[in-house]
């Protein structure tokens, strides 16, 4: 019997109870799962930000933590996890995000808001170029960054792609490290920000990036709040340089009512729906993960603390 600690808040609970059981069920696994298990017979633990669980040095016998978050930046710096810990990639989020971002992408890339806008009984012909005729650039190759890059590519878009280290991903341009950041700005006319929360991430777009871009540039962060400074991509709206962003994460959430955010003509503000994980899916990997774990094969999603992610 391998005893599974179900740490996720009891609206999770609600949604993946049955879902987990299912899937335990088809990986051949007998589990004992539980929202209360004491410290000294918890195998795993399911966990989620929601949940009242921060000391997990009791845990000793614990193999690991698998998140129900794709992003981990709440638990990461917890110095009482000493496990290994898995992060959520799940195939529905993941396509979930791809969906948004291709959906935006096309929107800004055909006009459609401006055609909505133009309708005015005016018969004004304005043909959008092919998507072979334009630039789309991902910032974050990780497992979303890297999904969105090709399906924009398979699309006909010229895409770019920049992470932190050399990645290799067919049909996109990808460029590394602090110069690449520069090159893969200076041709995204649609830039998507896909980044992980860290030190190192806070405020990417700021004064000086996004004056990097292409005059008249679109933006979409389905990514982290953190990624932007709202004072400069603001400021950056005004003048004209970002001709428009539609923005899915932000810094405090829900966005506050007074955010100038909401009223600004030139933003669209979307509630944190980009990508949500799904019970059903998620439910597959966590099943997938604690089989590895018990079969003594490495655990997928597995956090590197020293990058945060």
């Amino acid at each position: 019997m391998i005893n599974v600690l179900f740490a996720a808040g009891d609206a999770n609970w609600a949604d993946y109870q049955l879902h987990l059981a299912a899937a335990f069920e088809r990986q051949g696994l007998v589990v004992n799962l539980q929202t209360s298990l004491a410290p000294d017979q918890t195998d795993y633990i399911i966990y989620a930000p929601s949940s009242r669980l921060l000391d997990f040095a009791p845990y000793t016998r614990c193999k690991a933590v698998l998140s129900l978050w794709a992003g981990v930046e709440k638990i990461v710096t917890n110095t009482s996890l000493t496990q290994p810990l898995c992060r959520m990639v799940d195939p529905g989020l993941t396509q979930g995000m791809v969906e948004w971002v291709t959906g935006h992408a096309f929107r800004y890339h055909l006009g459609i808001d401006a055609n909505l806008e133009a309708q005015d009984g005016k018969w004004i012909r304005s043909v959008p170029p092919l998507a072979s005729q334009r630039s789309v650039t991902v910032l974050g190759l990780g497992a979303l960054g890297a999904a969105c890059a090709t399906s924009l590519a398979r699309l006909g878009f010229q895409v770019t792609g920049w992470s932190r280290r050399p990645k290799q991903i067919k049909g996109v341009t990808c460029h590394a490290g602090p110069d690449g950041l520069t090159k893969a700005l200076r041709s995204a006319e649609i830039l998507v920000l896909l980044l992980p929360n860290t030190a190192e991430t806070t405020n990417t777009l700021n004064a000086d990036t996004l004056a990097a871009l292409p005059e008249g540039a679109f933006i979409l962060n389905p990514g982290r709040g953190t990624l932007i400074d709202d004072d400069a991509l603001i400021s950056a709206l005004d003048s004209g340089q970002v001709a428009h962003a539609t923005l899915d994460v932000f810094r405090e959430e829900p966005l506050p009512k007074t955010h100038p955010y909401w009223a600004h003509p030139k933003v669209t503000v979307t509630p944190h729906i980009a990508a949500e994980t799904r019970p059903g899916t998620a439910s597959e990997v966590i099943a997938e993960n604690i089989r590895r774990g018990e079969s003594g094969e490495p655990f997928l999603h597995l956090v590197d603390r020293a990058n945060g992610y």
